[in-house]
């Protein structure tokens, strides 16, 4: 077995490569690109193997030693039993302490050929590297492979043969860099104290910004297993002619150290314990790395996934591991007069995943700080719509006739103040119209009435859809209204799921408004039409729209079933 001063060095020489530990020191307080402290992941939580020695009844075992020009020990042997604890080799003896209790171990069945150890996690973690200890003789195969999704399918991290080739039809790294077998630790020697090694950020990773998608694809896990699929006996084995083999055929394993940290996408310089996550009672689980981010950088989730509420000028983005940008989330800038207050709150936030606020009725921009083109009089209740064919003065309502359109931001100085100078500047033209969403009592839409089945059938609706409004954006040439899908009554052409999804309403432009309204905060029965060629779900004149009710839904169900074949 390796001294500890080996030990410490590979504990430390490791955890810089992986790139994390390095980011961790550059700002105690997490000014910048940060990472939790790294750890034995296996601290504190049980480790599984398939066998344990002495299982069902008493077993004798031995196992060699080799001297320092590797000539044979005589072995020694003794006794197992799981059942008494002087006598027990439980897979927990992999997790303890290498430090406080280096002489325990796991040992498996006797004559065992195959087995498996595995570790299970209540979250994802970042694994860097894996430290092995074995008593008995490395095995002559064994893969190592991880899971992303708790246990559902798992992935081959590295395979381990004494002939790469032979075994598992594979080139070793020994001779090919960055192939996924490797020779390296597989050899019979030492007999006891032999050591596996793998990084999970090796090259050509290792370069890699360590919160990026491509290496959070290598070391994100949620649990890790390894596989021993081949034992190996010890060379001193056959020169002693009174040893039994069947004594000599278990698998033991001194340490098992999984190297981890917490998962925070580089937002969080410390963890808790995952709600309901209780860990094992062992030597050494107050040293347990948890699972749940402490977020820095005004970011929120238990891996500090997305932006916290309010704060959503763009769109959540990991740190910067390799330049140490926080990539920190400000507070959303919702202008205090032009936003709205969804219903049934005291709060204005925006959509988190564009930053976008919600504007009151005829008010335009992603801090609803401005007039929708065709819409003026910006105030306490929004804008309201020109009474004009064509647009109008944003400030005084007075009409500008088509001939002489220019682009009104420019011509307003305290609306270009206002006017954020990354957007693209709008070209308008009469044909594109004013699009306006959001508009109560301000615009006159005619509703559409369930009342004829016949009627309803023949629209061939090609979607009917239970939907919340969450926000609406005049993009300028079109408007956008963001939704969440509750629930899908039909789907015809297009694949439809619940969730977040956009609407596209089509301007109605001889009345300066889109019509159906669509109100944020509000629940609607919307029944439309599919743009197939752009995969968009258009709502228009023809659209039906109105106010959900569980009997609106139960009559459109019912027609939908009986009615319309």
């Amino acid at each position: 077995m390796g001294s500890c001063a080996r030990l410490l060095l590979l504990w430390g020489c490791y955890a810089v490569a992986a790139g994390l530990s390095g980011v961790a020191g550059a700002s105690s307080r997490c000014e910048k690109a940060c990472n939790p402290r790294m750890g034995n992941l296996a601290l504190g939580r049980k480790l599984w193997a398939d066998t344990t020695c002495g299982q069902n009844a008493t077993e004798l075992y031995c196992f060699y030693s080799e001297n320092a020009d590797l000539t044979c020990r005589q072995p020694k042997c003794d006794k197992c039993n799981a059942a008494h604890p002087h006598l027990a080799h439980l897979p927990s003896a992999m997790a303890d302490s290498s430090f406080r209790f280096p002489r325990t171990w796991w040992q498996s069945a006797e004559d065992v050929h195959r087995e498996k150890i595995q570790l299970d996690l209540e979250a994802e973690f970042y694994f860097t590297h894996l430290i092995m200890v074995f008593k008995s003789p490395r095995p002559a195969a064994m893969v190592l492979e991880r899971s992303q999704d708790f246990g559902k399918t798992w992935k081959p991290y590295k395979y381990f043969a004494t002939n790469c080739s032979a075994t598992f039809g594979l080139e070793d790294d020994v001779v090919k860099k960055g192939a996924i077998c490797t020779s390296r630790y597989s050899s019979p020697f030492p007999c006891t104290g032999g050591e596996v090694i793998f990084r999970a950020l090796s090259p050509p990773y290792d370069a890699e910004n360590p919160y990026s998608a491509k290496v959070q694809e290598q070391l994100k896990i949620t649990n890790l297993r390894v596989q021993l699929l081949k034992r190996q006996s010890c060379p001193c084995q056959k020169n002693d002619l009174n040893a039994k083999p069947q004594h000599f055929t278990h698998y033991a394993i001194y340490d098992f150290i999984v190297k981890g940290s917490c998962f925070c996408n580089g937002h969080a310089d410390h963890c808790i314990p995952v709600d309901g996550f209780r860990p094992v009672k062992a030597p050494g689980a107050f040293h347990v790395v948890h699972g749940k981010c402490m977020c820095k950088h005004n970011t929120a989730g238990s891996h500090c996934q997305h932006c916290a509420p309010l704060y959503n000028d763009r769109p959540w983005e990991a740190a910067d591991g390799r330049t140490g940008a926080p990539k920190e989330c400000r507070m959303c800038s919702c202008h205090p007069v032009g936003s709205a207050i969804l219903p049934f709150s005291s709060v204005t936030f925006c959509d988190p995943s564009n930053g976008d606020c919600p504007c009151k009725p005829g008010v335009a921009g992603p801090h609803c700080d401005r007039c929708m083109v065709g819409y003026w009089g910006f105030g306490a209740y929004g804008c309201r719509p020109c009474d004009c064919a064509g647009s109008c003065d944003p400030l005084t309502g007075d009409c500008i006739s088509s001939s002489t359109d220019i682009d009104w931001y420019h011509e307003v100085p305290d609306f270009h103040s206002m006017y954020n100078k990354s957007e693209p500047t709008w070209e308008w033209e009469d044909e594109q119209g004013f699009s306006a969403l959001r508009h109560s009592g301000k615009c006159e839409c005619k509703e559409q009435v369930l009342g004829n089945s016949k009627a309803f059938c023949g629209m061939k609706y090609s979607y009917v859809l239970k939907i919340k409004i969450l926000s609406a954006h005049d993009k300028g040439s079109h408007a956008e209204v963001n939704v969440k899908i509750k629930k899908v009554l039909k789907s015809t052409k297009l694949k439809i799921l619940r969730g977040k999804r956009t609407l596209y309403p089509e301007s109605w432009t001889n009345r300066g408004c889109t019509c159906p309204i669509l109100n944020p905060g509000l629940e609607y029965l919307v029944a439309g039409h599919e743009d197939v060629r752009t995969g968009k779900l258009v709502v228009n004149m023809k659209s039906f729209v109105q106010h959900w009710k569980p009997s609106l839904g139960r009559k459109v169900m019912d027609i939908l079933k009986k009615e319309c074949k």
